[in-house]
């Protein structure tokens, strides 16, 4: 879970973790400069299972989810944001098509669900974006940016990612389509929050992430 001046979720975001659980949490504290790092600390002495690390500078998503994988014990791990916009009731679903073995990667597509909507140009800016990986790819996702994604941990730490930011999405994606990874998607619920709500995602983070899945297409392995 990376956060970065999520305070006023953060506690409510983990109490759902754990009660979905049990399951270890490992929270990076991308240096928010609010009260994160109190809640963080609190909380970790009530939950056994909450592992919290912190960046002594801002680096970005990507980054934040980087550091967690070198401090993550499990087969599979799910990428949760520490807002309240995914809901960790959705786990369950999220992880039976890897422990069933039958995927190594499911996506939480918000499209499939019966969901409100974000602001309209994020929704169809989403919409989009992953529309050009299936046209790149030869894939049929419909939701490659969902912020609720489910790894076997080891196929993610064999992925060459770079990305510090919101790009980790594209990157991530991109990365194992070209290696021929199916990502299954399932129906997940999804809250969007406002931008007065602290969402902080903005227009070039699009921009960013269509230049990222054009680069890893093209590029040779390695290199993108």
């Amino acid at each position: 879970m990376p956060a970065y001046n999520e305070a006023a979720t953060l506690e409510e975001i983990l109490r759902r973790v754990h009660r979905a659980g049990p399951f270890e949490i490992v929270v990076v504290d991308d240096a928010s400069t609010d009260a994160s790092p109190d809640v963080l600390a609190r909380l970790a002495a009530e939950m056994p299972e909450l592992k919290t690390l912190r960046h002594a500078a801002n680096r970005g998503k990507g980054a934040a989810i980087r550091t967690a994988l070198g401090h993550v014990s499990g087969d599979a791990l799910v990428i949760q944001d520490a807002d309240l916009e995914y809901d960790p009731s959705d786990y369950a679903a999220l992880l039976a098509p890897i422990e069933n073995g039958q995927a190594d990667v499911v996506y939480g597509s918000r499209i499939l669900g019966r969901n409100a909507a974000s602001y309209s140009r994020y929704y169809w800016g989403g919409r989009l974006l992953s529309a050009a990986t299936n046209i790149l790819f030869g894939s049929r996702l419909t939701d490659q940016h969902t912020c609720l994604k489910a790894f076997r941990t080891a196929l993610l730490r064999s992925l060459p990612l770079r990305e510090e930011r919101f790009g980790f999405c594209a990157e991530a994606t991109a990365l194992l389509l070209k290696r021929g990874v199916r990502i299954v998607e399932v129906p997940v619920s999804y809250r969007p929050r406002l931008m007065g709500e602290g969402k902080k995602i903005r227009w070039h983070d699009g921009l960013r992430s269509l230049w990222i899945t054009i680069k890893c297409r093209f590029l040779p392995a390695g290199k993108a």
